[in-house]
């Protein structure tokens, strides 16, 4: 019996400094916009640590060391039947100069304010997989792209 299922791998990465602010990305794509975390699309052959560092650096010019998997959140794709997997990071450790990118605009902000920020859809949730050490995934449930369950 086969198990194998068609994927698409992402990531995505909160980016902390020791001042308790966030570096966050204020999307511009009209399919998914408003602010979230940095992150992107894993290459074919790419480890997944390799790829959220290139796109991290590619979105905010600011290159991470030792990002550590804080999660996943996933769900199956109407259209084309894959599940669609997103890595969830995150760091202290990051060097460079911070710069926007076609993506959108980067900022840093107090992890605090973040919910009176307009967030992109569902962001506000994720937020608790990135901060709540008890919860390691966001599942979106099988037929419903409204439901979710925090695990």
């Amino acid at each position: 019996m086969d198990r194998s299922e068609k994927a698409v791998l992402t990531n995505m990465c909160m980016v902390c400094d020791d001042k308790g602010n966030v570096l966050v990305l204020d999307k511009t794509d009209p399919a998914y916009h408003g602010i979230t975390f940095p992150g992107g699309h894993v290459e074919k052959e790419e480890s997944f640590t390799d790829a959220v560092i290139r796109e991290i650096f590619e979105e905010t010019g600011l290159t991470v060391r030792r990002p550590q998997l804080c999660g996943i959140k996933q769900w199956q794709q109407e259209e084309t039947g894959a599940r669609y997997i997103v890595l969830l990071y995150k760091t202290t450790q990051f060097s460079g100069t911070l710069c926007a990118s076609e993506e959108g605009r980067v900022f840093w902000t107090p992890l605090n304010k973040l919910h009176s920020l307009h967030l992109a859809e569902d962001m506000a949730d994720m937020l608790h997989v990135f901060t709540d050490d008890n919860i390691s995934e966001f599942y979106y449930l099988p037929q419903s792209s409204f439901e979710y369950v925090l695990k």
